[in-house]
């Protein structure tokens, strides 16, 4: 069996990161070991005194326990990472985990819309780069690929200014880069995909909602992730993660005031199961 490693919070409450990532990995057919950066009692967006539990010194000491078992994994799938410390602590675990045959995938969860989350200034994507290096695959929305490259964020952009940060984004070190939530006309959206060793780029759209919900980035890059670790290739995996997370928020929609903090990816396990045969 395949097994992934995720290393991200856990949101006890509020569906993102790892309580996303582990079910939908599970679904898939693969093996999901877990490293938690950090506790809350529910996810930052939209709830008020939440609790908070940094777990970033049992990073090294969860990493020293798999040594001693020659713990191997076929992918390294990194989420939100809530500090720098984190962040170096990851980079660690790549170097002394990372086989010729591991694929490193990161998602450098750390702003939206132009802005970064709460808690992070503008140095922490300089550092988050740095891990970003390291991988074969990173997954930014537009925000974080403009912060990643130095380059002006903006809301108004073309396939050329999305190609152009893709490369940029390669040249970071990462083999491949996909840009999520890229919506060139309202009536749809979807993800850009880019390989620098065959300068080949993919674009999947699918119908673009005009609702806001979290996790959805969570949702897409654990799809993915799966997808690419059970041996689908690039385009299918991203095919599969964009209508997977699309349907995912259409079956939240008749109760989305109830259920803002997070979508009914549970209800559309069955239909991934399916698309994954």
């Amino acid at each position: 069996m395949k097994r992934i490693v995720t290393i991200q919070d856990i949101s006890c409450f509020g569906k993102c990161s790892v309580t996303v990532a582990l079910p939908i990995i599970s679904s898939i057919g693969i093996e999901c070991a877990i490293i938690p950066t950090s506790v809350l009692s529910t996810h930052t967006g939209g709830f008020e005194g939440f609790t908070f539990r940094d777990l970033s010194d049992d990073i090294p000491k969860i990493s020293d326990h798999w040594k001693k078992y020659d713990i191997g994994f076929d992918t390294i799938y990194t989420g939100y990472l809530g500090s720098v410390k984190q962040i170096d602590y990851t980079i660690d675990f790549i170097k002394d985990f990372k086989k010729e045959s591991t694929l490193v995938f990161v998602d450098p969860a750390m702003a939206d819309k132009g802005r970064m989350y709460t808690g992070f200034d503008m140095d922490f994507p300089s550092h988050m780069a740095r891990l970003c290096a390291m991988a074969d695959i990173i997954v930014p929305n537009v925000t974080e690929a403009s912060f990643l490259t130095n380059t002006p964020y903006t809301e108004s952009y073309d396939e050329e200014h999305i190609k152009m940060l893709l490369k940029r984004l390669c040249k970071l070190g990462a083999k491949k880069a996909v840009i999520t939530g890229i919506a060139f006309e309202k009536a749809t959206q979807g993800a850009y995909f880019y390989d620098s060793d065959t300068e080949e780029y993919y674009y999947y759209r699918a119908e673009n909602i005009e609702r806001n919900f979290h996790g959805t980035g969570d949702t897409f890059a654990s799809v993915f992730a799966g997808a690419i670790t059970k041996g689908f290739d690039l385009k299918r995996a991203l095919e599969i993660a964009v209508d997977f997370t699309v349907e995912c928020i259409k079956a939240t929609l008749p109760n989305a005031e109830e259920h803002k903090y997070g979508v009914k990816f549970e209800e559309c396990i069955p239909s991934l199961i399916e698309k994954i045969k």
